[in-house]
């Protein structure tokens, strides 16, 4: 066992895990290299509701990675990263494709629209970016199709039906077929013979439903076969047996990172339900998602904003509702990348974040828009919760629960100035360092990185993080 210390200064504050039973003075025996090998192996997800800055964490980590893997998700899902000025926008693609000696993975655990993902596909092609032979799409992923989306629309605006705030763009009708076990995989998009049945039995039921329920118009299974079939030939090069790869690059050494969609509050088990996506956005669904071993995964990185904000309805107890909310949406540009809907904005949530934490095995924090907060009168933080009268910092899994919620505040004094840019902790404001003191004290994680703005290069790393990187 060693005791761990904080990346921000040199006080100690929580024990670590060591491990024993292996020497290695005269080199690794094989079993004891494979267990080194994957150690090198990292999840990054969202800590929060989405929308904390992964694709720009993402592309700067991966300079560090040979393979990048996505594990849930679909193209509801948009990742933002600026590079020199210039912006891309990527829903599907891991932002590793973004670095030409990485490799990005579509796996098994996200559900393709293949109309998408062509369309991004080209966007990157015409932008300069070597695709063919670097993005490998799993022949076990799911396949989104138009009657989701029909589905999807007509059920969140349909009279009495609790809104979720989906982006009616499928996803939640493909998982539905995918554990009712009647969902097209991508192995199954190449075989046009099945491809056309599947189609034809499936427009019947979707088209069935759609009019009782709905009186929606309904879809034509000959266009719809046509126009994927035709997809289908531009999709096969990318598809391959994705959990082969990851396994045997891990085998081989390479560093591979797991990159989440959505945010860990939004996870269909442990979000706020049932204001939550489909998937499994935690670390968990890095290993379904991917076909990797949890054995394999050697560390969690949750990225976290300075505050908070949330995309559609749900639960937000630390949500603002004054002048501070437009500051915060205005200075963070806190509208969202595939949507172009505003955010709603909050000040940080610390029961949230620890709770966050504790079910991902979170080891690292990093924290992005810090320089969002530099104009801020002052920064609230909410230590705990005021439920019932009763102070605690339990997360509550019913919605009456959070409804309940009274958030408990500790007021930090703001900077007052620019840190935008600032790569080297030492510079930041005093009250800057103090806030991230405080953050990573009171979460139970160590924070590795901190972004000062948008651009790949404006990237604060901590030492013991690069050095845990190298490792």
């Amino acid at each position: 066992m060693f005791t761990r210390t904080s990346c921000l200064s040199s006080c100690q504050y929580r024990i670590g895990y060591g491990r024993t039973g292996f020497e290695l003075a005269y080199g690794p025996t094989l079993p004891e290299q494979i267990f080194l090998n994957q150690r090198k192996s990292a999840v990054i997800l969202g800590a929060q509701w989405g929308d904390e800055g992964k694709g720009k964490i993402v592309d700067v980590l991966s300079e560090k990675f040979s393979v990048v893997a996505r594990y849930a998700g679909g193209h509801n899902a948009g990742h933002t990263v600026i590079i020199a000025g210039k912006k891309f926008v990527l829903q599907l693609i891991p932002c590793g494709v973004l670095r030409p000696e990485c490799k990005g993975v579509i796996g098994n655990g996200v559900v393709l629209d293949p109309m998408a993902f062509l369309s991004e596909v080209k966007k990157l092609k015409d932008a300069g970016l070597k695709i063919d032979g670097q993005l490998f799409v799993s022949n076990r992923a799911q396949v989104i199709l138009p009657y989701h989306r029909m589905i999807e629309l007509a059920a969140e605006n349909a009279p009495g039906r609790t809104k979720i705030g989906t982006t009616s763009r499928g996803i939640g009708p493909a998982y539905e077929d995918k554990m009712h076990r009647s969902g097209l995989r991508v192995i199954d998009l190449l075989n046009p013979a099945l491809l056309r049945t599947h189609i034809n039995n499936a427009c019947y039921e979707k088209n069935t439903i759609a009019q009782a329920l709905f009186g929606t118009e309904p879809l034509d299974p000959k266009a719809i076969y046509e126009e994927y079939a035709r997809a289908a030939e531009q999709v096969a090069p990318f598809v391959t047996d994705t959990a082969v790869l990851l396994n045997e690059a891990i085998r081989a050494g390479e560093k591979v990172m797991f990159e989440g969609a959505q945010g860990a509050l939004l996870d269909i088990d442990h979000g706020t339900y049932p204001f939550v996506t489909s998937s499994s956005s935690t670390s968990g669904g890095a290993v379904t998602g991917t076909g990797v071993g949890p054995t394999s995964i050697g560390t969690v990185i949750g990225v976290t904003k300075a505050y908070v904000t949330r995309v559609g309805e749900g639960p937000f107890p630390t949500e603002i509702h004054d002048d501070s909310a437009t500051l915060l949406r205005a200075r963070g540009q806190e509208y969202g990348a595939v949507t172009g809907r505003p955010r709603r904005c909050g000040w940080l949530d610390l029961p949230l974040l620890r709770y966050s934490n504790m079910i991902n095995g979170t080891e690292w924090l990093v924290v992005t828009k810090m320089d969002v907060l530099d104009e801020c009168a002052e920064i609230p933080v909410c230590t705990g919760y005021k439920i019932n009268g009763k102070l605690t910092d339990l997360i509550p899994a019913d919605m009456r629960g959070f409804e309940a919620i009274q958030p408990v505040y500790t007021k930090l004094k703001c900077w007052n100035a620019s840190t935008e840019g600032i790569t080297e902790f030492d510079k930041l404001p005093k009250m800057a360092q103090d806030y991230l003191h405080f953050l990573e004290r009171e979460s139970g994680a160590r924070i590795g990185m901190v972004s000062t703005g948008p651009d790949r290069d404006q990237t604060m790393t901590l030492p013991e993080f690069a050095e845990a990187l190298e490792a």
